[in-house]
């Protein structure tokens, strides 16, 4: 079997959520040709989100992959590389940049941008999955609008769990937030605010063992969830259920090659995406845990593209 010619590219962008497919957008129309590998999941997070009602200039609902496919037409539109493949290995210190895809195809690359997102942990297991965005959500900022006057829990025990249960108490009538153990992880002032909520419930040593829900129209009815300590079994009243056990960025394609916090996130400098490896980009989820949003993806897409066109021009 010959070897596939190697592809070259002034900008390779791995990853397509909001951030790749801006980034995509920004280098194209700067004439960089720039080349978008999709990896396994195109569109990333939005492709499992509903509805979304908080990406500016859409004053209808809109769905999360009509909006991703719409940002992929427009990328292609304006001349990129769309390829279908999933990078699985990387080398930062060759020059120019090397990239190898799951076929073995070669990539070569004067600068990189990095968009390969984060995935939200889940419980995996089975109810779980069927009701996924009927329902079950992993982003409170994303879906808790949805929730007015209504009951949901949250899982987790994290400054994430806290901070998605304080921000649905705006929507929510009750909050019921459950956590595998007796004491919470999130820190101490985090705690003293949810305590103080009146309308947040906490169920201790306790998981979700269930979700339960109707078939037709697809909703989540209540949870059946189990005490650690005892095994008991009791049944709990909800119409929506938040994961909030952490996220983790798709980051080990870089291990040893990127500064990473203790998390896996991508560190990059003040007010920038540039890494630690000049001509190295990261956007969007991949380096942020903060907001998460595919309005700040997409803007740290364009600041990335912006900053590649700056290096490739001064080298």
């Amino acid at each position: 079997m010959s070897e596939k010619p190697t592809k070259h590219t002034k900008v390779l962008i791995i990853g397509s959520g909001p951030a790749g497919y801006t980034a995509a957008v920004y280098a194209a129309r700067a004439m960089l040709k720039p080349m978008l590998v999709a990896g396994m999941q195109p569109g990333g997070q939005l492709t499992i989100t509903t509805d979304v009602e908080n990406y500016p200039g859409f004053a209808d609902v809109i769905q999360g992959p009509w909006l991703m496919e719409q940002m992929r037409e427009q990328a292609k539109a304006v001349g990129t590389d769309l390829v279908e493949d999933h990078i699985q290995s990387v080398n930062l210190k060759s020059k120019p940049f090397e990239a190898i895809g799951d076929g073995g195809q070669k990539y070569t690359a004067d600068s990189i941008i990095i968009s390969t997102g984060a995935q939200a942990r889940w419980l995996n297991i089975d109810s779980e999955e069927k009701f996924k965005g009927f329902g079950v959500s992993a982003c409170a900022t994303c879906d808790g609008f949805f929730f007015k006057d209504k009951t949901v829990a949250v899982v987790g025990g994290g400054n994430a769990a806290v901070e998605e249960a304080m921000f649905l108490t705006k929507f929510a009538s009750k909050v019921q937030l459950i956590h595998r153990r007796n004491e919470l992880r999130a820190e101490k002032l985090l705690q003293k605010k949810l305590m103080e909520n009146k309308k947040i419930e906490i169920i201790w040593d306790s998981v979700v063992e269930e979700v339960i829900g109707d078939e037709e129209p697809k909703n989540v009815k209540g949870l059946k969830i189990k005490n650690i300590k005892t095994n008991e079994m009791s049944e709990l009243k909800i119409d929506g259920l938040f994961i909030a056990i952490g996220h983790d960025p798709a980051t080990s394609l870089f291990k040893d090659q990127l500064e990473m916090d203790n998390t896996g996130y991508l560190i990059t400098k003040s007010d920038s995406t540039e890494t630690n490896v000049p001509g190295v980009y990261a956007a969007g989820d991949v380096k942020d845990k903060i907001f998460r949003q595919a309005v700040t993806a997409a803007g740290m897409g364009c600041m990335a593209a912006l900053e590649a066109e700056k290096f490739l021009a001064s080298n």
